[in-house]
């Protein structure tokens, strides 16, 4: 067994507090959806917003902190062992067979999770983000030459990165249950340190 320091502090405080930010918009959200009524209407548009706002400050730090140590390179695609990470997830998971990739300093991501990364920040972060705003600031349409604009269609392109999002927070925690015992991402992710096991198979699954 071979156990590295994958995750820095700052990464562990950025991955948990995105998490709960986006889960506390998704519960604000669906509720100014009318999905259901805890903290009323007026209260839930107030909070989402604020939450938004946060989790765009924490962006802006993120972004600084990939940048200026050079873990950006982490989220850079490959399509190195994808086929057998693939084939892992597809059936080999449930044989009990072990999971073909091992994380590193070099690698922290397999490449099917660079991929989903990626389609996230490309495709439907900025369907959330530009739809979000658009309803944020409806007042000024008008002004800045969008008067013709659908607030039906921003408001349901909004609800459908949502419900989007909502999927991947749920394929996300069941994959965090895939490394080589149910509960090894979970504490790569709180304590920053991974064991890496070369030759015990994966939990099977049923």
């Amino acid at each position: 067994m071979a156990r590295i320091y994958l995750f820095k502090g700052f990464e562990r405080f950025w991955h948990w507090s995105q998490a709960a930010l986006i889960i506390f918009m998704l519960l604000t959200g669906f509720e100014v959806h009318g999905t259901y009524t805890v903290f009323g209407f007026e209260k839930a548009v107030n909070l989402h917003t604020l939450a938004a706002w946060t989790l765009v400050g924490l962006w802006v730090f993120a972004i600084f902190w990939h940048l200026t140590t050079g873990e950006w390179r982490q989220y850079i695609p490959t399509t190195e062992k994808i086929v057998a990470v693939a084939q892992f997830y597809s059936s080999g998971i449930f044989k009990g067979e072990p999971h073909p990739f091992k994380p590193s300093l070099a690698r922290k991501h397999n490449p099917l999770q660079l991929l989903t990364y990626l389609g996230v920040l490309t495709l439907l972060s900025p369907l959330i983000w530009v739809t979000g705003w658009l309803y944020l600031f409806y007042a000024n349409w008008a002004a800045w030459g969008l008067g013709g604009l659908s607030l039906m269609w921003v408001a349901t392109g909004h609800t459908i990165g949502a419900f989007l999002m909502l999927a991947f927070l749920i394929s996300h925690l069941y994959l965090a249950t895939t490394g080589h015992t149910v509960t090894a991402h979970l504490k790569s992710m709180i304590t920053g340190w991974e064991d890496t096991e070369e030759e015990t198979p994966a939990p099977k699954r049923t």
